[in-house]
C-alpha cells in the first residue's frame, strides 16, 4: 500500500484549494481497496488458497475472534429479519435495506475469511529474511529480521497509543511483543506513514513463533 497525499501545499505554504477534496478521494479509494480486498478473501477461503506465504511459513491469529465474528453475522441476520417485518408494506425500501444487509454480512465474513487466509509469515531463507505480521486486510507489516533485537511472549490486555508503537490485538490481547534496532515504516489503514519501533500483536500458538522467530534470528545475530 502506497501513502497518499494529504495535503496539497501550494509555495507560500497554504494549502490549495483541491486539498479537501483529494483528501476525500484518497480516503474513498482506501476504503473501496479495503472492501474489494475482504470480498476477495471469500473466495480464497472457499478455494484454500492462503495468500503471500511463498517460501514461508505460516501462523494464525485469527482462531480467537471466530466466536465473536460468528455473533456480530448472527446480530445482522436478526437485523435483517426485524427490517423485513417492520418494511413488509413498503417493499422498495425493504429491497434496499435488505442489500445492504447482505452486503454488510459479505464484509464481516470477509474480515473473518482474511483473517485465515492472510496470516503471519515467516521466512528466513536468502539474504532478505522477514517477518510478515499482518491482520485481516489492512494491517500488513515486513519487518527485516536483521531489524528484530528481541522477541518475547507477552500477553498484554491494555493498549494504549503511544509514538513507534503498533498494536494488533486480536480479541483485546496481543500475546507476542517484538522490539526494534532500526525503525521500519508502516502505513496505516489510510496511507499515512508511521516509522516502528515496536510491535505487539497476537498468534494462536505464541510460543511456536516466538521459538521460530529466534532460531531465524540465530545466524542473522551471529553475522552481524
Amino acid at each position: 500500500m502506497s501513502a497518499a497525499a494529504d495535503t496539497v501545499t501550494t509555495a507560500g505554504g497554504a494549502s490549495a484549494g483541491g486539498t479537501s477534496a483529494g483528501g476525500a478521494l484518497g480516503t474513498v479509494r482506501h476504503l473501496v481497496a479495503h472492501e474489494v480486498r475482504l470480498l476477495a478473501s471469500i473466495g480464497r477461503w472457499v478455494a484454500r488458497r492462503p495468500h503471500g506465504i511463498g517460501r514461508g511459513r505460516a501462523f494464525s491469529y485469527g482462531r480467537g475472534q471466530g466466536a465473536m465474528m460468528f455473533g456480530f453475522g448472527f446480530v445482522s441476520v436478526l437485523e435483517s429479519v426485524c427490517m423485513a417485518v417492520l418494511l413488509r408494506n413498503h417493499p422498495a425500501v425493504h429491497r434496499v435495506v435488505f442489500a445492504l444487509d447482505v452486503y454488510t454480512l459479505l464484509l464481516i465474513v470477509g474480515m473473518h475469511a482474511a483473517s485465515v487466509t492472510r496470516p503471519h509469515v515467516l521466512d528466513d531463507t536468502g539474504d532478505d529474511a522477514f517477518l510478515r505480521i499482518r491482520r485481516a486486510a489492512h494491517v500488513d507489516v515486513r519487518v527485516p529480521l536483521a531489524a528484530i533485537t528481541s522477541v518475547r511472549r507477552e500477553l498484554v490486555t491494555t493498549h494504549e497509543k503511544r509514538d513507534g508503537r503498533l498494536d494488533l490485538a486480536i480479541g483485546a490481547q496481543t500475546t507476542i511483543t517484538l522490539e526494534l534496532s532500526s525503525p521500519v515504516r508502516h502505513f496505516t489503514f489510510l496511507g499515512r506513514p508511521k516509522d516502528l519501533t515496536m510491535i505487539r500483536f497476537h498468534a494462536d500458538e505464541p510460543e511456536a513463533l516466538v521459538r521460530e522467530i529466534r532460531t531465524a534470528l540465530e545466524p542473522v545475530q551471529e553475522l552481524t
